[in-house]
């Protein structure tokens, strides 16, 4: 049988975005975990555009600090766009491990949050 209710982390992601949104000025942070993969994305909510990706899928799978490479990646393209200031979005997820990598390596490449 198909439960239809969301499960946990959709529904702290659902409680986070009703708080934050990212502007011009600054933009939103969004990551999202899979089982194999991590994806970054700087995103304007108020014209709906991503501005800068960034992905583990770009680096080899045997990196131990694939995660912080993709802050500092993210944090690299966003300053090409000249984005220094963003809004972090979490995703729903607990803010510990690969998460809380990534967001050291963005506020290394220079993204203040």
């Amino acid at each position: 049988m198909y439960n239809k209710q969301p499960d946990k982390r959709t529904r702290r992601h659902k409680r986070i975005r009703a708080k934050i949104s990212g502007t011009a000025e600054r933009p939103r942070l969004s990551v999202f975990k899979s089982n194999k993969y991590l994806y970054a994305e700087i995103i304007d909510d108020t014209t709906g555009r991503t501005l800068a990706t960034a992905s583990s899928l770009e680096f080899s799978k045997k990196e131990k600090e694939e995660a912080r490479k993709v802050g500092q990646t993210i944090a690299q393209r966003a300053g090409e766009k000249k984005i220094k200031r963003i809004v972090f979005d979490r995703g729903g997820y607990v803010y510990t491990g690969k998460v809380k990598a990534l967001a050291d390596g963005a506020r290394e490449g220079g993204l203040v949050f």
